[in-house]
């Protein structure tokens, strides 16, 4: 897999399930398919731990400590007047808010 790198491996991964979703194969041929898809599997959390690993890393703070830090895709924190997380204050109809 030293060949791969995650995006090409991930998108190889997607074909694959695809292929074997199919079902056009003979036996040996999903089989094979299949050992490929659980490798590349495994490919991929193993780069995935290594890049939750450098992420605790940077953000730890100066006693080594991790800080748990609020996410959004736009960068900003997502707190209501009073300062308490949660969800936005917008309709309750199901829809998002992007």
């Amino acid at each position: 897999m030293k060949e791969l790198d995650f995006e090409k491996a991930l998108k190889e991964l997607e074909n694959t399930v695809d292929e074997l979703e199919k079902g056009r194969m003979n036996l040996n041929e999903s089989l094979d398919l299949f050992e490929r898809g659980i490798r590349l599997a495994k490919y991929l959390r193993k780069e995935l731990e290594k890049a939750e690993k450098k992420i605790e890393i940077l953000l730890k703070d100066e006693t080594g400590e991790v800080k748990a830090e609020p996410f959004s895709v736009d960068g900003k924190d997502k707190k209501n007047e009073t300062g308490e997380s949660g969800e936005s204050s917008g309709s309750d109809d199901g829809s998002l808010p992007f």
